[in-house]
């Protein structure tokens, strides 16, 4: 034992192996700093990655709710049969017989972004399928975003703002709404283009680099190519450019940074084909263009004032100019609109700035429950203690007044504005939460910890020297500070830290059991306590993929229209595109009708089988019958016929015996409650007894005429009717 532990000593002590001096391991500061910045955001990463699993790991993996069928399915057509062929697409299964130009009427960016990454395994060898990476796009971009947001706060603020900013909104509910392991849709990657878009402009204010505002452009391009929301971004920068002009912050900075991102990204989003010239033609797009011209007009008057000497002379050739140019922008802005060459507001951009409009004027859009107002309990549902340091964080900003602060400033008030309208835009009010958030928290957490260690610094050093001159500044110290000070500080921060561990707790249990539910597989909870599966939906397209004739055409409300397409391989009437609402509203009017009246709108659209989604039996509340009144509303848009008060008793929505008779007898309550009044649903409760609405229905002895039951699925959450064909005639 001596000898070997001779000899290791040796080894260790022998020139050969000097880097293994402990001396030369020791790192800088600087290097410390860095390591310890990268060590977070790497767990960080992982953690944004990983708490996004649930729903994979509790069920399988799968693509959740209805539209991102849709998206899976183009994204499988673009793989199997390259870019021109999807890009030309003309599909014929869905809005029989209209069909779809596929290619034309979405915004791809989704689709090209998962064949991109399935193209790059393959070529590294990895043998996966296309669904597993639709499956985790969403939160392998939410990772991405967690890095976005720690170089925009620290931009904007301060590194450890960042790296707040990148672990707040890696588990913050808001954002994992949307992002979780099988939500497959095109916020999942918009965010993070959104937020990379806005970072950039911001670095390229800050900087004044032609490379920052070109790559903002990039980003930008990739955000329209994503999603429609790319409309906020398109009116918030014009809005911040303004501000900055109006109060007096006009540099060749923001001239350089503004031209370029809105030149180029006008020109690379007009190659999307569904955008097209709506960036000079449309009334949302018309804000970005004046402020580009005004921003022309400030640099023409910047040059004048270099030139002129004589300030009177200036001024009247300012006031000239600006009121000549606003005459000329409102005048072209008047011409453009009374032409039509400028096409007015949408209906869905007016229901941003009125939430009554929707409900008024487009019932469609109302129909959706994600279009509705937002609910305060939402607010805290989704933000939890962010909802509070959010007003602190935007003081901070204010006290801290500089270009980037300011945008994120608007671009705090004006998400949340937003996100009061409409419960969706949580999600892009979610981003400029986490940031301020953040700054709140890291200009606190600063404060407090400078106290503490104020107080633990001087008292040693001024023991230890024994110096008078130490002595008499840590007394000085001592003075000016009141004794329970540091104490104060120590609670303050051990509150902080109890706070962020529940929001911890309270975004983990949110993930868990809210967001990570896909809606096409339902989870209970038994007598017992066991969980219990409804897998309704998946039974029901696996039927009609298999028992029905492929040319089979399929009726269901629009809800259902993406699912059936992706997953049953049939040809649908409408479905969640929702891009003609008169189709919508036959479909709507077929359901609010008799039997026979719905009979002969079904054979002038050549529907084989109808399909109803049925919650009566296991309390499944989103069901059809709850959608019914929309049915109404949408159907009676169109056609006056359909008139709400005749499905209404007192203007109250009933299906039990006080029911209106139109309501007993149409075909949506017939198919819904066919064969129902003589099941037994609850032990004590008579037979017929609706548990999604707590009701004995009224009208138990439903016959059929013109359809036959096809298929109920186990818990008769979906059920299928075949379209009887035409008696002949003679």
């Amino acid at each position: 034992m001596a000898e070997i532990s001779t000899t290791t000593t040796t080894t260790a002590s022998s020139p050969f192996f000097p880097s293994l001096s402990l001396k030369t391991l020791r790192l800088k500061t600087k290097q410390q700093e860095l390591l310890l910045r990268f060590s977070i955001l790497l767990l960080v990463y992982v953690l944004a990655f990983s708490i996004r699993l649930f729903s994979v790991l509790r069920y399988e993996s799968m693509i959740h709710e209805f539209d991102p069928y849709f998206n899976y399915r183009t994204t499988l057509y673009l793989v199997r049969n390259g870019f021109l062929e999807f890009w030309n697409w003309f599909d014929f299964e869905s809005w029989y017989p209209l069909g779809r130009i596929v290619g034309g009427t979405l915004y791809p960016g989704l689709m090209l972004t998962a064949a991109l990454l399935h193209s790059l395994l393959r070529l590294l060898r990895f043998a996966v399928h296309i669904r597993e990476v639709c499956v985790l796009t969403a939160p392998f971009f939410a990772a991405n975003t967690t890095l976005v947001a720690y170089l925009f706060a620290a931009e904007a603020y301060a590194p450890s703002a960042g790296l707040l900013a990148a672990a707040l909104i890696a588990i913050c509910p808001g954002y994992i709404s949307r992002s979780v392991a099988g939500s497959y849709d095109n916020e999942g990657v918009a965010i993070f283009a959104l937020l990379l878009t806005f970072y950039l402009f911001v670095k390229a204010v800050n900087t004044g680099s032609l490379s920052w505002g070109l790559a903002s452009a990039f980003g930008y391009f990739y955000m329209v190519s994503a999603w429609g929301g790319y409309v906020f971004i398109i009116n918030l920068v014009p809005l911040y450019v303004l501000v900055l002009l109006v109060t007096g912050r006009y540099s060749m900075r923001l001239y350089v940074a503004y031209n370029s991102m809105y030149i180029l990204g006008m020109l690379l989003a007009m190659q999307i084909r569904f955008v097209g010239f709506q960036h000079v033609q449309s009334g949302e797009h018309m804000a970005a263009m004046g402020v580009f011209f005004l921003l022309q007009v400030f640099y023409f008057l910047d040059w004048v004032k270099y030139m002129l000497s004589d300030t009177k002379l200036f001024q009247s050739f300012l006031r000239i100019t600006l009121t000549c140019a606003i005459s000329v922008g409102v005048l072209a802005l008047g011409v453009g609109m009374a032409t039509g060459y400028i096409s007015p507001w949408t209906g869905r951009f007016y229901s941003l700035l009125d939430p009554t409009y929707a409900k008024d004027h487009i019932p469609i859009i109302a129909s959706v429950s994600e279009h509705q107002p937002t609910a305060w309990s939402s607010f805290m549902f989704d933000f939890h203690i962010l909802l509070f340091l959010f007003p602190a964080g935007l003081y901070f900003c204010f006290k801290r007044l500089t270009d980037a602060t300011i945008f994120i400033i608007m671009y705090g008030l004006t998400s949340m504005y937003f996100a009061g309208v409409m419960v969706r835009l949580i999600l892009v009010a979610t981003p400029a939460v986490c940031l301020i958030s953040a700054i709140a928290a890291s200009a606190t957490l600063k404060n407090i910890t400078s106290l503490i260690r104020a107080k633990t610094k001087v008292s040693p050093v001024a023991s230890s020297k024994g110096t008078a001159s130490m002595k008499a500044s840590a007394k000085a110290s001592a003075d000016q500070s009141l004794p329970y000070q540091r104490n104060v500080a120590i609670i303050l921060l051990m509150g902080a830290l109890y706070w962020f561990s529940r929001y911890v707790i309270h975004c983990t249990w949110v993930t868990s059991e809210a967001y990570s539910s896909p809606s096409i597989v339902l989870a209970a909870r038994g007598a017992r306590g066991d969980r219990v599966i409804f897998d309704d939906y998946r039974e029901a397209y696996y039927w009609l993929r298999q028992n029905t004739p492929p040319d089979a055409k399929v009726m269901s409300w629009w809800d259902y229209g993406y699912q059936i397409t992706a997953m049953g391989n049939r040809t649908v009437i409408v479905d969640n595109n929702t891009w003609n609402n008169t189709h919508i509203a036959t479909v709507g009017r077929a359901m609010s009708s008799y039997e026979d009246e719905a009979y002969e709108i079904m054979q002038s659209l050549d529907v084989d089988y109808v399909l109803v989604v049925f919650g009566g039996v296991t309390g499944y509340s989103s069901d059809d019958i709850n959608k019914f009144l929309w049915m109404v509303r949408i159907g009676g848009g169109v056609f006056p016929v359909i008139k709400e008060p005749d499905y209404l008793v007192n203007g109250e929505y009933r299906v039990d015996k006080g029911a209106a008779p139109k309501m007993l007898n149409c075909l949506m309550y017939k198919l819904s409650y066919y064969r129902f009044g003589e099941l037994q649903t609850e032990y004590g409760k008579p037979p017929g007894y609706d548990r999604a609405r707590g009701v004995e229905i009224g009208n138990k002895d439903v016959k059929l005429e013109y359809l036959e039951e096809a298929l109920t699925t186990q818990n008769w959450i979906v059920r299928i009717y075949k379209v009887k064909p035409p008696k002949n005639r003679w």
